[in-house]
C-alpha cells in the first residue's frame, strides 16, 4: 500500500513540475509573434515565436502603440534579454502592467 501511495505523490509532483511558470502566458492563436530588440516596430527582429508559444514576462516598458488580438496599446512585454514583444499579443487578462515596470 505505500509503495502504490508514493508512486502516486511522484505522479503528482511530475505533473505540477512540468506546469507553466506563474507568470507566463499565451500568445494570441494562430500568431507567430515577431520579437523585437527593442518596445516598437522600428526595432530589429531578433526571432518568431512559433504558433502557441508562451512567453515569460519579466518586465513591461511603454513603447510604440500596437493594435493586435487582445486590443490596443502601448505596453511592451520583456521575455528575455533584449527581446520584446507588444502585449497587445499576449493574454495577460489585463488591459494594463501585470508586472513591474523596467529599468
Amino acid at each position: 500500500m505505500l509503495a502504490g501511495l508514493t508512486g502516486a505523490l511522484l505522479m503528482v509532483g511530475a505533473a505540477t513540475s512540468e506546469a507553466a511558470p506563474l507568470n507566463s502566458y499565451p500568445v494570441a492563436p494562430g500568431v507567430s509573434l515577431a520579437v523585437r530588440s527593442g518596445p516598437s516596430t522600428s526595432y530589429a527582429i531578433v526571432r518568431y515565436l512559433p504558433v502557441g508559444a508562451r512567453v515569460t514576462i519579466f518586465c513591461q516598458r511603454p513603447g510604440e502603440t500596437i493594435t493586435g488580438t487582445y486590443g490596443t496599446t502601448n505596453i511592451w512585454d520583456n521575455i528575455d534579454d533584449g527581446e520584446y514583444v507588444s502585449d497587445a499579443y499576449v493574454k495577460t487578462g489585463s488591459d494594463g502592467y501585470i508586472r513591474p515596470r523596467c529599468a
